[in-house]
């Protein structure tokens, strides 16, 4: 994998997400077409944590797929050549999603995704969010990259 690191100024020139929705904090590796290892850092401050549980904070399954899809997004946005285009990369399906190991506040989860398969304006993913060794959780996703609304 190439170093091809990126810094939040350069997620946020990819991505359309800002707080409390960006879950990208850094991109440590990309190779384009193939893969990226991204980086979420976990705080007690992110706003879910405040019902998700208050006893015991847990990061949202939903949120880790979605963390994911972001991957993905700089991930194509990159390969493509679209940073600044105003693009974007929309869901279109999540197949076999599991989740494994809670995420906690002060966790740092490293997400990996790689293409699966890249048609046109429509790709297939393999995301994980990994905790040390581990998984987290992983899902199979489906995104197209399509003109923002009018």
């Amino acid at each position: 994998m190439e170093d091809g690191s990126r810094d939040i100024v350069a997620i946020l020139s990819m991505l359309p997400h800002r707080f409390p929705m960006l879950l990208v904090d850094r991109v440590e590796a990309i190779t384009p077409f193939e893969r990226i290892r991204a980086i979420k850092a976990v705080s007690v401050n992110e706003p879910f944590f405040q019902g998700h549980f208050p006893a015991r904070p847990v990061m949202p399954g939903v949120l880790l797929v979605e963390a994911m899809a972001q991957a993905a997004g700089i991930l194509a946005i990159e390969s493509l050549g679209l940073a600044g285009s105003g693009k974007l990369l929309y869901f279109m399906a999540v197949e076999e999603a599991k989740f494994r190991k809670p995420v906690e506040p002060g966790c740092l989860v490293s997400l990996e995704v790689a293409y699966l398969q890249r048609r046109s304006n429509v790709s297939k993913f393999q995301g994980y969010a990994r905790l040390g060794d581990g998984v987290a959780a992983e899902a199979r996703f489906t995104a197209m990259i399509a003109d923002p609304p009018a």
